[in-house]
């Protein structure tokens, strides 16, 4: 069953109209009504693009948070072969919020990490709604590791509102791991590439984003904090979460200008919840392109570049 946001409204009564009027058309009344129903599925689907053209700041928001937008269990089901999973830090457990392995992407091997928000209500307290603590960062710097010294590229697929920031993540030495995180990022001499498919929140983000080519969907976030904690911090008002979401610049239109993301994947009208395959099938087209580009560097010249792109950020503005 859908589930529409609030400012879908529009468009639920429209669809909600055209179902009545499919299962009509399906009875034995004799009645036809199948030019009607064409009808208000070109409106239906007119006023979906409309709009979804037009999306402000908030509404991205919570089109990269909708609870049927693909997941990264969805990315590495459709995208990558013989995909083989790797848990735990070597230094205290499992962290199954951050998930990571082995596979082949388009028939060669690479590295795959990401946040895995789950889809029902059980899976989502299992990853912890994609937050992870300090061992899933562990894991990861684990795992790129592994990668670098085999010469095997790395993808990460990042969706998630932050890392964990509960006292015994904080106990273990939640900043350190993010820190040693996005350090072995930057270290890397395989090419790496990022993708922020829902979410991208604060340093959790960063953490296994700092990457050669960053690609980000069209209705996906990316910032250094919530817009409901820098309404927090700001105002001292959670309420003004869509003030501070149009000021912060978190969509990735702003962010392309801005220099921080390097490619937009264009989502289905309607985002990439109503069109999981295809939305899908287009990153993975966005990544292989990344990749591609970064084929004939050798580990010197991929670590410069990575460390220019970042640099070069806010410098020609």
């Amino acid at each position: 069953m859908r589930t529409y946001l609030d400012f879908e409204k529009p468009v639920a009564e429209l669809e909600a109209k055209l179902e009545e009027l499919r299962a009509l058309s399906t009875s034995d009344d004799g009645v036809s009504i199948g030019d009607e129903v064409g009808r208000l599925e070109a409106k239906a689907a007119q006023a979906l693009q409309d709009l979804y053209s037009n999306l402000s700041p908030w509404q991205k928001t919570q089109v990269a948070r909708h609870p049927q937008r693909p997941h990264f269990s969805d990315y590495v089901a459709q995208l990558i072969t013989d995909f083989t999973p790797l848990a735990g830090d070597r230094k205290f457990g499992e962290d199954e919020a951050l998930i990571g392995g082995f596979g082949r992407f388009k028939g060669e091997s690479i590295c795959v990490i990401g946040h895995e928000k789950g889809s029902t209500t059980e899976a989502r307290i299992r990853h912890n709604f994609g937050m992870a603590r300090p061992e899933g960062y562990r894991k990861a710097v684990r795992l790129m590791e592994l990668a670098d010294r085999f010469g095997i590229p790395v993808l990460s697929l990042v969706d998630t509102a932050g890392a964990y920031p509960g006292i015994d993540a904080e106990a273990r030495g939640q900043a350190e791991a993010i820190a040693r995180s996005t350090e072995a990022c930057l270290n890397l001499g395989v090419p790496n590439v990022a993708v922020i498919i829902g979410e991208g929140g604060s340093g959790g983000a960063i953490a296994i984003a700092t990457a050669n080519h960053v690609v980000m969907l069209e209705h996906a976030i990316y910032s250094v904090i919530s817009p409901e904690g820098a309404a927090s911090i700001l105002w001292r008002d959670t309420t003004k979460a869509q003030e501070a979401a149009t000021n912060m610049k978190i969509t990735a239109q702003d962010l392309e200008r801005l220099g921080v993301v390097d490619k937009i994947v264009p989502e289905p009208a309607g985002g990439g919840h109503r069109h999981t395959e295809s939305t899908i099938q287009a990153v993975g087209n966005a990544v292989a392109e990344g990749f591609e580009a970064l084929r004939e560097l050798n580990p010197d010249e991929i670590r410069t570049r990575r460390q220019q792109k970042f640099l070069a950020i806010g410098r020609n503005l």
